[in-house]
């Protein structure tokens, strides 16, 4: 054997209960894997049995074979977990013969194995009151994973961690829903604040009664400013894209009001639910109620209408997506809309409502042209990933503006359902317990999947809490709003599908569930909630935490689970605002149009933001005797206006003749919608 060789050779030995393990290595490979017993000699130890193991035999070799290797390795190691006397046993054999031996950090579970894997304080895993290698380290964590049923995204983020604090046992206590703060926050966003020139109150031209409300502040808003310097008082169309508590709001009501109280007509300002209409009809009230008349339209439901306390005569209509296009479809007079603001615009991209939102915006249009309104349209979204093309499809100027008033830091950690109460009653205690430099306490959202589950939840926190849904009744719902505000509860716990209605001023939001119902979020709704953390006026930055079940999934329907899911969201970008129509989309709208429009409905169809397939539908329209010529049959006219699918309304059709129960039959098809 060459010097050279020699030189890179080595000879480990570890103990292994009553003989030790001895590998030889050359080149970053293993060479040979054996076992050596010692014996006593007149002369102190010396070599004894010496077995080779080949496959998963053993061969005997003589002893002298072992000091001939030991001879010609270029280095003779030891682990640091030989006990004292079977180290001081080996280096006394080695010296016997003149050769010798250093101790070394290694890896015992490779030891163990007939691996060498020396360890540096750069690869040493800390794992039980020693340390292992990185690679034995990687395996403990996947059996882990594995009984966890732990997935991709979830693996690669403990692995990353393993890799960055090296303890093993820190980053598996994650997956029982530790809260080591330095492991489970997943990153920071910093609060950004673009260079702009900020417009003065006093410069802008707006009615006398509204530049008095706005008198308090010296200058707009940095997005309020871009807006105005962007033609919104001159009735530019826009699209004002900006993150939560930016001031967006104020956008839409400085053209709106403006326009109203100088008599050029009313103001529209729409909102995707009923909760979030009947708050910002309130908040119209109380700002606005002694200057305009303000009136609240929203579809008491999809059957039945009320209309109850809608004045199609007042300055300011508050409402719904439905509630608005109900009226439109069944032709009610909203009078000269001067200004029509879309809140939650990018609802355009989702599965279920987005169509109709297309719909809507397109038939409001036909409604000003008719009716020879100069409308104006004020859209606006915290969350839109193509806006320069939505804002072409539009047809609207894009402002844009990505200051984020406070850092948010993003957390993430591993719970069952049961461990996910646990946690989140810690960090509602260690919220509220807490001060910002501005003297709020911190308060807590927690959103949730179901109504169930927020009244399970808001029982198990210690602190005051309250459950806050779609299913409470209003009053309800504006006692918690006001005790919220007030500081009387530590958190409020919601659903994900009133995500865009909730308007409370938290420093925390936790993820309970990544589920919007039976639906995974998208990164638009995840990105929408969580900005909901934190806000300017009341605290020094927002905390997000996002509780993940491995493995988990809420409904048969689901591809991915919630830990693939959950670093999809984390890492995700937004994803562009995309109207789809299937055919049954397709027909709904069309019908609508015809039944707005008649004649002019392909030119409706044409001018909506998604593709639709205009033959198709009208050809569907026929054979299902909805339409005659261009004019909507009586069956056609009922099934626009209560937002009937065609397998919906040929349901109620079939059980009618069967003198089905009405009762029975619309419980029947809403139970349907949820699956």
């Amino acid at each position: 054997m060459s010097q050279q060789v020699a030189e890179v050779d080595t000879l480990f030995l570890h103990e292994a209960r009553d003989d030790f393990t001895v590998v030889i290595r050359r080149d970053g490979e293993r060479l040979l894997q054996g076992r050596l017993d010692l014996k006593e000699t007149s002369a102190g130890p010396r070599p004894g049995r010496f077995r080779v193991k080949d496959g998963d035999d053993e061969i005997p070799r003589r002893p002298e074979q072992f000091v001939e290797m030991a001879r010609r390795a270029g280095r003779i190691r030891i682990s640091q977990q030989t006990s004292r006397e079977g180290r001081r046993d080996i280096e006394s054999m080695l010296e016997g013969y003149q050769l010798d031996a250093k101790q070394v950090r290694t890896c015992r579970i490779c030891a163990g194995k007939g691996r060498y894997s020396p360890l540096t304080s750069e690869t040493a895993i800390k794992y039980d009151n020693e340390h292992i290698c990185l690679d034995c380290a990687k395996r403990e964590l996947e059996r882990e994973a594995n009984y966890r049923g732990l997935r991709s995204g979830a693996r690669d983020r403990l692995e990353d961690l393993l890799l960055e604090v090296g303890d093993l046992e820190r980053v598996a206590n994650l997956l029982s829903g530790q809260l080591d703060p330095e492991l489970t926050k997943f990153d920071e966003i910093s609060a950004t604040t673009d260079d702009i020139d900020l417009v003065p109150t006093s410069d802008i031209d707006v009615h006398p009664e509204l530049k008095s409300r706005l008198e308090e502040f010296d200058t707009l808003l940095p997005v309020q400013s871009l807006a105005v310097d962007n033609d919104l008082l001159e009735g530019r169309d826009q699209l004002v894209v900006s993150a939560t508590a930016t001031g967006k709001t104020l956008v839409g009501e400085l053209a709106g009001i403006d326009r109203a109280l100088k008599g050029k007509g009313k103001m529209l300002f729409l909102v995707p639910l009923v909760a979030l209409a009947n708050q910002k009809h309130e908040d119209f009230e109380d700002d606005y109620g002694d200057l305009l008349d303000v009136t609240l339209r929203v579809g008491a439901s999809r059957i039945r209408d009320s209309g109850n306390r809608f004045d199609p005569g007042a300055d300011v209509i508050v409402g719904t997506y439905e509630g608005i296009d109900h009226a439109l479809r069944t032709g009610k007079d909203l009078g000269d809309i001067g200004t029509v603001v879309i809140d939650e615009v990018h609802t355009l991209g989702e599965e279920e409502r987005g169509h109709r939102l297309d719909g809507l915006i397109s038939r409001l249009k036909h409604y000003s042209e008719s009716n020879d309104c100069n409308t104006q349209y004020v859209y606006l979204s915290a969350t839109v990933g193509n806006p320069g093309d939505l804002a072409g499809k539009l047809d609207a100027q894009l402002i844009e503006f990505e200051e984020r008033p406070v850092p948010i830091e993003r957390h993430v950690t591993f719970a069952d359902g049961g461990e996910k109460l646990d946690i989140e009653n810690k960090l509602v205690r260690r919220a509220f317990d807490s001060k910002s430099s501005k003297g709020y306490r911190g308060q807590t959202i927690i959103f949730t999947n179901s109504r169930r589950r927020c009244h399970e939840i808001s029982r198990q926190l210690e602190y005051d809490s309250a459950p806050y849904h779609a299913g409470l009744d209003y009053g309800r719902r504006k006692q918690v709003e006001r005790q919220f505000g007030e500081q009387d509860l530590a958190a409020v716990v919601t659903t994900a599908a009133l995500a865009a209605g909730v308007d409370f001023p938290a420093s925390q939001v936790i993820f309970d569930s990544l589920a919007m119902g039976i639906e995974w979020l998208s990164v638009q709704e995840f990105e929408q909630m969580l900005g909901r953390a934190g806000r300017p006026d009341y605290h020094d930055k927002g905390t997000v935490y996002t509780l993940v079940e491995p493995d988990c999934s809420y409904h048969s329907s689901m591809e991915m689970t919630e830990d693939e899911v959950a670093f999809k969201l984390l890492k995700g970008e937004m994803e562009p605002v995309v109207t789809r129509y299937d055919e049954a989309a397709a027909i709904e709208e069309t019908l609508a149009n015809i039944t707005v429009a008649g004649k002019r409905a392909k030119a409706l169809n044409d001018r909506m933001v998604g593709e639709v397939p205009t033959k198709h539908a009208v050809g569907k329209l026929i054979e299902y005797e909805f339409i005659d010529g261009f004019r909507p049959t009586p069956l056609g006219r009922a099934v626009t206006e209560h937002f009937l699918a065609p397998d919906e309304a040929f349901a109620m059709l079939d059980s009618i003749r069967k003198g089905a129960d009405p009762y029975e039959l619309v419980a029947e098809i809403e139970l349907r919608d949820e699956h």
